[in-house]
């Protein structure tokens, strides 16, 4: 898990199931590996949890939570960036083998050698929010599934508008229609960070989940887990 300073925009999510329905909010950022590993972990949870409680519909809400808010605008080369916060090159090279074996747990290979930007999230955050304003929540959720890809997989960098632009038209958004949030996304930044409003009072780190308001988990939790906070939060 890894902590922040303050939250950002929140998005909309997706029904899974027929019966009453249970929202399931995570609280993310593109730039944590966890993160990743813990919406697969919820996905394979989510399966398991449909046979074990077919009454129950979940709502999934991603909730945008940026870690970085101060990150300049034009990022910072990721390697440094690693270097300078664990100390030194054996202790970046035993955090990721860590990371490294609970995303195969989880059918998660990391790329972090190709990545080169650790980036401002912001835009990135802010182009999913206008992806769920869009209403299409298969489209919403394809572009967050991308983002986290482009990112740890192909090491794109994801605060650079040119990548966001792309990304975003092939996930099915209407080009123009990017292009003038972004245009206006690069109209609202200063020039250390976006101004992004804060969209919920979530101040730890991620991921988190919670489930119904009524059970939290907070890290990459396992699905086994995941599934336990369900069956707790789906009692009658």
């Amino acid at each position: 898990m890894i902590s922040s300073e303050r939250p950002h925009v929140a998005t909309a999510g997706r029904e899974i199931g027929y019966g009453r329905t249970m929202t399931v909010e995570v609280f993310f950022d593109f730039i944590c590996p966890w993160c990743l590993i813990g919406k697969r972990n919820l996905e394979a949870a989510i399966s398991r949890f449909a046979a074990l409680r077919p009454d129950v519909r979940l709502k999934v809400l991603w909730r945008s939570h940026q870690l970085l808010p101060s990150m300049p605008l034009a990022g910072m080369p990721y390697q440094a960036f690693y270097l300078d916060r664990l100390g030194s090159h054996e202790a970046v090279a035993a955090r990721r083998s860590q990371v490294r074996r609970a995303g195969i747990e989880a059918g998660v290979e990391f790329s972090f050698e190709q990545i080169e930007v650790m980036p401002n999230t912001a835009a990135a955050h802010d182009l999913v929010a206008y992806a769920a304003s869009r209403g299409n929540e298969a489209r919403h959720a394809l572009l967050i599934e991308r983002l986290f890809s482009a990112y740890f997989m192909e090491g794109k960098d994801i605060g650079d508008w040119r990548v966001l632009e792309r990304l975003g038209v092939e996930c099915g958004l209407e080009q123009q229609g990017v292009v003038n949030h972004l245009a206006e996304s690069r109209r609202m930044a200063n020039p250390t960070a976006r101004l992004v409003p804060p969209a919920d009072h979530h101040s730890g780190g991620v991921p988190h989940f919670v489930f119904d308001a009524s059970c939290a988990l907070s890290g990459a939790h396992s699905p086994g887990a995941i599934i336990e906070a369900m069956m707790l939060a789906a009692r009658d």
